[in-house]
Order: structure tokens, then C-alpha cells, then sequence
């Protein structure tokens, strides 16, 4: 499913707090998994840009949260142990 269907759906949702919150996650999985290809920040950005600039239910503002936290890299793990200490 594309995000504007996605959004589409979870605007009809009238669940507010963790409800809406539960909806917006299982909504990320669905975008996560309809996605051709590895679900990376960069396809998180594409998403974001691609989704509407205003949404009105709880559930679609915390899906366009979820994307943006989802749109952030992670940094590389810390080295820990022995060989940390002698790079």
C-alpha cells in the first residue's frame, strides 16, 4: 500500500492515546512491508515527502511521527571490549 492509502485509512480510525497509537504502528509495518525493497531512512524520507502536509485523526499524525523517527539513521554502534580500546 502506498502512504497516501495508508493515511487514507488511519484518517476513517477514531482512536485517540495508545489506540491511535497501536493503528499508526501497525500502519508503519503495512508501508514497511509493501515496500519493494529494504524499508531504510531513505524510503522513510520518500514517504514523508510523498504523504499530505496536513493530516486531521491522532492515528495519521503519530504514522507521519512514526515515519519521521523512522526517516533518521542510526548511528553506528559504539565499539565495546578489548580490541575498542587498542583502535
Amino acid at each position: 500500500m502506498t502512504v497516501t492509502q495508508i493515511l487514507n485509512g488511519l484518517e476513517r480510525v477514531e482512536a485517540v492515546g495508545a489506540d491511535a497509537d497501536a493503528a499508526a504502528r501497525m500502519g508503519l509495518l503495512e508501508w514497511a512491508f509493501a515496500l519493494p525493497g529494504a524499508a531504510t531512512p531513505e524510503a522513510a524520507r520518500a514517504a514523508l515527502d510523498a504523504a499530505p502536509d496536513r493530516v486531521e485523526s491522532a492515528a495519521a499524525r503519530a504514522f507521519v511521527r512514526y515515519l519521521g523517527e523512522a526517516s533518521t539513521p542510526m548511528p553506528p554502534p559504539a565499539r565495546r571490549g578489548r580490541k575498542a580500546r587498542f583502535h
